[in-house]
């Protein structure tokens, strides 16, 4: 990747992109010291210390439905990537903006049984664009700390996830996520650096 690449965060309207974007910010703005592989340590410390219970993530930040687009800039391995959260409203015109994307977050919410199929549409809608073809693909099924959240198995099964990942030219990564309490943030955030290594 080169030292500026972005990164679209999409999926339908509640799933939590706009809460994963504001958690991801609020992480990755712990004092900085610039002295390399320690600037690296402190920052996972504190980092570690927040997501297992040493210390609490701050309450979740009140959101409203991104009618639009939001962008953060996070520094990874010492490369920058921007984080472009494209809003479920604007699903219609999603394709305008993949030629600029050099990786993609695919966001459901797998305690909206309703939404489910609609999102596996989306998902393979997005997946066969041209663009897009070598991307690498993080999908989140976000809404984990829900009472009537499914677990990944039955997700997996619901979007015939075996047969998507066996035909899709991009490398898919699937993790589940709870945007509010910050359970599966780690993850999300070391697939983030492992794309900028790339």
């Amino acid at each position: 990747m080169s030292n500026n690449e972005m990164c679209l965060l999409i999926g339908a309207t509640g799933v939590g992109k706009t809460l994963l974007l504001k958690r991801l910010q609020n992480i990755l703005q712990f004092p900085r010291l610039n002295t390399g592989s320690v600037d690296i340590f402190l920052n996972r410390l504190c980092l570690q210390l927040n997501l297992h219970g040493l210390g609490e993530l701050e309450a979740p930040p009140s959101t409203l439905p991104t009618v639009g687009t939001n962008l953060i800039d996070l520094t990874l391995k010492r490369k920058k990537l921007t984080l472009r959260e494209l809003g479920g409203c604007m699903g219609p015109i999603w394709p305008s903006y993949f030629k600029d994307c050099s990786s993609l977050i695919f966001m459901v919410d797998s305690a909206n049984i309703a939404q489910i199929s609609s999102s596996c549409i989306q998902l393979l809608s997005v997946l066969s664009a041209e663009p897009l073809q070598r991307v690498s693909v993080l999908i989140l099924f976000n809404k984990r700390d829900m009472l009537c959240t499914m677990n990944l198995v039955e997700v997996k099964s619901l979007f015939r996830m075996d047969d998507i990942i066996a035909s899709a030219t991009q490398p898919i990564t699937m993790l589940e996520l709870s945007a509010r309490s910050g359970e599966g943030l780690q993850e999300v955030l070391s697939w983030l650096e492992s794309i900028t290594v790339k």
